[in-house]
């Protein structure tokens, strides 16, 4: 057993009873994208959040133990994504990464935007022309330091 077997039972069980990831992380009391992430692997569980996703997906302690191992991160499995959505990202980051580097460091200076301090917020936004998809990123500012 490994964790990609445990995100494999959460999918299938998620789908056999019909989940939403936002009910999910509510039982949890987290915010429904950073459950979504803990879920498909790119997270670490607390021992008592592990034990609500074990209650929640009907997870033995092993399973609930690779919860809590701190995962290799990065979900893509070829380097230019194939699946249409995701590479939708990917070209947003091509055509539009270097415009926000180039505002970024105008505005905070020489640094990065942390994935680690960090949140992000998805929300469906009504259009009469067709729904939209709302995305908030926020990232800690990291300043690079002279040494």
């Amino acid at each position: 057993m490994n964790r990609m077997d445990v995100t494999e039972k959460i999918i299938s069980t998620k789908v056999a009873r019909g989940l939403r990831w936002a009910d999910v992380a509510q039982q949890l009391g987290r915010s429904k994208e950073w459950t979504t992430a803990l879920c498909l692997g790119q997270m670490t569980a607390s021992a008592q959040q592990a034990q609500v996703l074990g209650e929640i997906f009907d997870l033995t302690e092993d399973e609930q133990r690779w919860l809590q191992v701190v995962p290799s991160k990065g979900s893509l499995p070829t380097a230019v994504p194939t699946d249409p959505l995701v590479y939708r990202w990917y070209e947003v980051v091509s055509v539009y990464g270097s415009t926000l580097k180039e505002l970024i460091h105008e505005e905070f200076g020489d640094g990065i935007m942390s994935a680690i301090d960090f949140s992000m917020d998805i929300q469906r936004e009504a259009d009469p022309k067709g729904d939209r998809v709302r995305v908030v990123l926020s990232g800690k500012f990291l300043p690079y330091k002279d040494y």
